[in-house]
């Protein structure tokens, strides 16, 4: 039995930076992946997806500059876009992160890996079995999964997932798309770009969990590119035929495409894990405190999309860097700095997380929605401004549309939370991030001037639209 001072389950971002900063802080070890090590953010969903969203973007966004728009005379070339989302995920190959682990001194087990017990994994791999024994942590960052809705037939008719749409070799000549989320929204827009016919099939509307003139936005922008969005609309049947898969909706319709993809959720990796054996049952979200240790077990930690707080990469591996250090700190017998804000605990899920949908128009998004301020017992001022008024937007492109939305705590004067939507508005995001974690007061934000002509004026409009502030308020960020 190999004996390591932390074992991680699941070598994608999340468990690669959990490993990373335990080992930086001293400790043994080892990872265990049964698929490729750099996970599906890597290989089937925020890289290869964005390879594919960016050629007929900048092909959509250079017709909308007079100047470069006549110099445009061919159409997008799908294969070579393919072939470029193929180099990005090195054909699916994981060598270079293989070699990452080896050159910090990660130890890598290929297979499955089970907790057998308090503190012990059991790997089954091609080579055999191998047992490992913890002797102070073992964290869960095997992700999550998409959902597949209990429809009749939609199993067998062997939907793509985001798996299947960010690895596909070829276009298909339809689609059709389950779902109104943030992979629906950008796996529409790339395929409506590579000229397959695009069918949305969203229950709720597009992007339901942001301001409404967000999903407004994307919607419009979907229709633009040709595609048919059906809302509020039921898929009761399912069935894969010769011809395509059959979509029966409640309205007594059928839609055929010849291939169906599934964005409608996600579920955890947790099943088969062997989280029974400590008593935890499988397959559900594993509950964890603010140090991301699982309730009850202090030897257990869970990271990233299998504990459900945030479902995003980026936010995974600010997670798993508090993690990989509070672990080293509890090995140590160092201080936990769990207070909120603190370095071991990750205090950024509850409200200050950053969220980009790449479609086109960008949705980009930090902290609260006016809403979710309102139910959370906040006195809001809610600032809109137009974004085509900035005159950095004027000059990205012409006939720019875009909106904004700042949304301040009246009663302290600082930022709750930002929504953009506009081209490129991806790039407007960390500063709103930045203005709502560091909760900085909308008097001092007045003295953080933008640069022109850049988009970044923004600020300056909404800080007008909000007026004068009142007197300093002493805030803290704790």
């Amino acid at each position: 039995m190999a004996t390591y001072d932390l074992i991680v389950i699941g070598a994608g971002p999340v468990g690669e930076n959990v490993a990373d900063r335990a080992a930086q802080g001293g400790l043994s070890v080892a990872v265990v992946e049964q698929e490729l090590v750099g996970g599906s953010c890597s290989f089937w969903a925020c890289i290869p997806s964005k390879a594919l969203l960016r050629s007929a973007n900048a092909l959509q966004h250079a017709h909308s500059v007079d100047g470069a728009k006549q110099a445009i005379t061919g159409e997008l070339d799908v294969p070579a876009t393919l072939a470029r989302r193929n180099w990005f995920v090195n054909d699916w190959q994981d060598g270079g992160d293989v070699d990452w682990l080896e050159s910090v001194g990660i130890d890598l087990y290929r297979g499955h890996g089970r907790i057998t017990g308090e503190r012990r994994v059991l790997v089954n791999g091609s080579d055999g079995p191998s047992e490992l024994e913890a002797r102070h942590a073992v964290a869960v960052c095997t992700g999550s999964a998409s959902l597949i809705p209990d429809i009749p037939g939609m199993v067998d008719a062997r939907p793509w997932t985001n798996r299947e749409a960010t690895s596909a070799q070829h276009a298909p000549s339809s689609l059709a798309i389950f779902g109104g989320g943030a992979v629906a929204a950008e796996l529409a827009t790339a395929y409506a770009g590579f000229g397959t016919t695009v069918t949305v099939l969203a229950r709720s509307g597009m992007l339901g969990r942001m301001e409404p003139f967000a999903g407004e936005a994307v919607e419009r922008g979907l229709r633009a590119l040709g595609v048919d969005i059906r809302t509020p609309v039921a898929v009761v049947g399912v069935e894969r035929l010769a011809d395509g898969v059959h979509l029966s909706l409640g309205d007594g319709t059928t839609i055929i495409a010849e291939e169906l993809l599934v964005g409608a959720g996600r579920v955890p990796r947790t099943g088969d894990l062997g989280l029974e054996s400590v008593g935890i049952k499988g397959g559900d979200w594993l509950d964890v405190d603010e140090t991301l240790r699982v309730k009850g077990h202090d030897w257990l930690y869970a990271v990233g999309d299998a504990n459900n707080r945030v479902l995003q990469t980026h936010q995974g591996k600010y997670q798993a860097r508090a993690a990989g250090d509070v672990i080293a700190a509890r090995a140590k017998g160092q201080h936990v700095d769990d207070l909120p804000w603190g370095t071991h605990v990750a205090t950024a899920d509850h409200a200050a997380v950053p969220h980009v949908v790449f479609s086109d128009p960008q949705v980009a998004v930090v902290g609260l929605t006016a809403d979710q301020a309102r139910k959370a017992g906040k006195r809001v001022r809610v600032v809109d401004y137009d974004l085509s008024s900035v005159s950095g937007a004027e000059l990205h492109a012409d006939g720019y549309a875009g909106q904004a939305r700042m949304v301040v705590d009246e009663d302290r004067e600082v930022v709750l939370g930002v929504t953009l939507v506009g081209r490129e508005v991806a790039e407007l995001l960390h500063a709103a991030t930045i203005a709502v974690v560091g909760e900085v007061p909308i008097h001092r934000l007045w003295h953080a001037v933008p640069a022109f002509p850049t988009m970044s004026e923004l600020w300056l409009r909404l800080l007008e639209g909000f007026g004068r502030p009142g007197p300093a308020i002493a805030t803290t960020a704790r």
